[in-house]
């Protein structure tokens, strides 16, 4: 049986991308320990054009600053590389096919559908346990979108900060991390 646990918020939302990483550096100390020594200069213009939608201020910078991570051995974070852009957003419509199934297979009291769909849910991590993190898409545009969470043990949750907010939450326990494990607030490259 699928639950929808319910919604999570954060204290304060972080608008500010700088301050959101700054948070979750703190919540994760050897984060910062991976910071690239450049940010990286992804061709956004190009993943947005293949996705067909812009993507949040903070998952950019995130993406920029660090390489591939992974958030205590559980949560792994990637995002496009130099080059590999389009290819990238391309590879989203695998799992794209996953979060339309997981939809249509959950048994929750307000449907939820995939992306391109008004306020579909757009894949950005998973677990090594196959968990799924998602933005909850708004037409407010990606700065207001907020965190959906598909756990594998069938456990619905939504969060109503950005990502790296929720990142830091999640690390810090600030946040339940229902039908989730706790995260051991390490990172390491993956």
């Amino acid at each position: 049986m699928d639950d929808l646990a319910g919604t999570q918020a954060p204290a304060r939302r972080l608008t500010d991308p700088a301050e959101a990483v700054a948070a979750l550096e703190a919540a994760v100390p050897s984060l910062a320990e991976l910071r690239l020594p450049e940010p990286e200069r992804i061709d956004w213009q190009a993943v947005e054009s293949e996705l067909g939608t812009g993507l949040p201020q903070d998952y950019k910078l995130l993406c920029a600053l660090y390489p591939r991570v992974v958030l205590g051995d559980f949560l792994s974070l990637s995002g496009p590389l130099p080059g590999g852009e389009r290819a990238w957003a391309r590879e989203m419509d695998d799992t794209l096919e996953t979060v339309e199934e997981w939809c249509a297979e959950a048994n929750l009291a307000v449907p939820l559908r995939p992306y391109p769909a008004p306020g579909g849910l757009l894949p950005w991590a998973g677990t090594y346990e196959g968990d799924l993190f998602l933005w909850s898409t708004s037409a407010d545009g990606p700065q207001a979108w907020t965190v959906t969470v598909a756990s594998r043990s069938s456990v619905w949750w939504h969060y109503t900060g950005g990502i790296v907010q929720f990142l830091a939450d999640l690390a810090s326990g600030a946040v339940e991390p229902w039908g989730l494990p706790r995260l051991r607030p390490e990172a390491s490259r993956w």
